[in-house]
């Protein structure tokens, strides 16, 4: 990735990124510290740019200690609730049922085979289910004899106050090592990657304007982690009619259109439109693991 100017004062190694929509490509690739993908043969309009340049973007950011930063000027930012509401919205017209408030205990197997779900509502009779319970996917896939190694982690988001000094449009940017983020949220700041008391320093060292703004509230939520950070995708050998989407590790959101298409055609029996394989839960046994370092 970066590497500190020779001689500059002692202090992490950072590289700034707006790469809303390059995690897959990255995680998909064999690289590590030093090797730069070119996003740009992918078609994505990601740019390596200067430490003043950044600061172009982002003129709050300190940016004395970082030799660069990669920019993608046509990412974009979302909101997560109301695209579930309207993915399942849409589901809805197509023909699906949603049921809410309805909690899945125990995936059903007889002979070999998916045979359907204890919900608290009663028994789903079904030969397959997509399985995408984050955090619970452990525990559920537990039920029907099938191992997804998959363990909780608490993550923060903290949102500011009014911040009319900050661009409007403000990119997602990220601090690479620390995991120190943030973005626009409404006429505030939404910034993350720990509890407040460890990331303070971190956020007032490389955006010194936020110690400046009030602190409104605090999100806690948990990231289903996979024991190398990369997502478990695919279908269960056993039982059959069993696949799976979990461990993503906090890049779920942005790989779900591509896991979503190749979800449905695993469950319908159709050839994938992406070769996910590596992704499958059985690559610890085949000792195919691949740590991802960069977690936001």
């Amino acid at each position: 990735m970066a590497v500190r100017r020779a001689g500059a004062a002692a202090a992490p190694r950072s590289l700034l990124a707006n790469l809303s929509r390059y995690y897959l490509e990255c995680l998909s690739r064999e690289s590590g510290p030093g090797i730069s993908i070119p996003a740009t043969a992918a078609g994505i309009d990601s740019r390596a740019i200067t430490p003043d340049e950044a600061r172009e973007i982002v003129p709050e950011l300190a940016v004395d200690d970082l030799c660069g930063a990669v920019f993608n000027p046509v990412a974009g930012t979302v909101t997560p609730d109301l695209v579930v509401q309207g993915c399942a919205r849409d589901a809805a017209q197509l023909g699906a049922r949603v049921e809410q408030s309805c909690a899945v205990e125990r995936i059903l197997v007889e002979n070999g085979r998916v045979a359907g779900v204890e919900t608290t509502r009663g028994r789903i009779a079904t030969d397959c289910v997509v399985l995408t319970a984050g955090v619970w996917s452990r525990e559920l896939a537990a039920t029907a004899g099938f191992g997804l190694p998959v363990e909780p982690e608490r993550r923060f988001m903290h949102v500011t106050g009014e911040a009319p000094d900050f661009p409007k449009r403000l990119p997602l940017t990220v601090d690479f090592s620390s995991s120190f983020y943030f973005h626009r949220e409404g006429e505030g700041i939404l910034f993350g990657g720990a509890e407040l008391d460890e990331l303070a320093p971190v956020a007032a060292r490389r955006l010194p304007a936020l110690a400046e703004l009030d602190l409104r509230h605090t999100i806690s939520g948990f990231y289903e982690m996979s024991p190398d950070h990369n997502a478990l995708i695919g279908a269960a050998p056993d039982p059959a009619g069993l696949v799976y989407a979990t461990g993503f590790s906090g890049h779920g959101f942005q790989q779900g259109l591509v896991v979503g298409e190749h979800l449905a055609q695993l469950a319908l029996g159709l050839e994938p439109t992406f070769d996910l394989s590596q992704f499958d839960a059985e690559r610890f046994a085949r000792g195919r693991a691949r740590a991802e370092l960069n977690v936001i």
